[in-house]
């Protein structure tokens, strides 16, 4: 174990003392050792699990790729490089599988769930279509957009070349941010942590806000159609 090594992991287990265990901390841990058995290939691995699993926050190992970029295990441009690519490679199977799903597919599923139909996939696609260049682009810079956007992109088909283009721009600027700051950082990477956790925390809570009000919404309709649904049908049989 280098001395990098030995020093984040030190620091990593002092951070966990103050902080009662977090797991965040022992994301950081691993993603270092990880960079430093395989080098700069481990960052890219690391950002690509991010981008399979939303739940790994590419906000604290983003920095980590920095912290060892800045002990010298690799260059800082091989850490902006390597995370970019891993960010693409994630990506891209995502992007695979909706086109794997399809709008047609998407729509018969839907169809079979509760409170969703058909037409919701029909609309988000037609939606898509029109804005799905920023959605891409700037999804890369939003924790658990940035995975899920992808999906969507594939199930609208958008051009290969032009999926790779937004998503290696957004990736390019969302990692370069993070990727400096740990650089500049440092030990005190765990800086970057505390704003990253109440970052995702916002977006989690703004995403919980609108499926609630998505839910209230649609059961709402369906309420609706059923009440109206009784008092039409005797004028009709009537005017026959």
């Amino acid at each position: 174990m280098t001395v990098m090594t030995r020093t984040a992991s030190a620091h990593a287990s002092a951070a966990t003392a103050d902080e009662g265990g977090s797991w965040l901390t022992t994301l950081a841990d691993w993603t270092v050792s990880l960079m430093d058995t395989i080098g700069p290939a481990g960052a890219a691995i690391a950002v690509g699990m991010d981008n399979l699993f939303p739940p790994i926050p590419s906000e604290v190992v983003l920095p980590m790729a920095g912290l060892a970029a800045s002990r010298g295990s690799f260059t800082l441009a091989e850490a902006i490089l390597w995370t970019t690519f891993g960010s693409v490679a994630g990506a891209f199977i995502l992007y695979l599988l909706g086109r794997w799903l399809g709008a047609d597919r998407l729509r018969r599923i839907a169809d079979r769930m509760p409170l969703v139909t058909g037409d919701d996939v029909v609309r988000s696609v037609h939606w898509f279509e029109k804005h799905g260049s920023i959605a891409v682009f700037f999804g890369r810079m939003v924790p658990l957009f940035r995975s899920l956007i992808s999906i969507p992109a594939g199930v609208a088909r958008m051009h290969w070349w032009k999926f790779g283009l937004l998503t290696t721009a957004g990736s390019l600027i969302w990692n370069s941010i993070f990727v400096m700051a740990g650089f500049l950082l440092g030990e005190n990477w765990h800086i970057v942590e505390q704003y990253a956790e109440i970052f995702q925390t916002i977006v989690i809570i703004v995403v919980a806000v609108l499926v609630v009000w998505f839910i209230v919404s649609r059961v709402r309709e369906l309420r609706r159609g059923r009440s109206s649904g009784p008092g039409t049908a005797p004028e009709r049989s009537g005017s026959a």
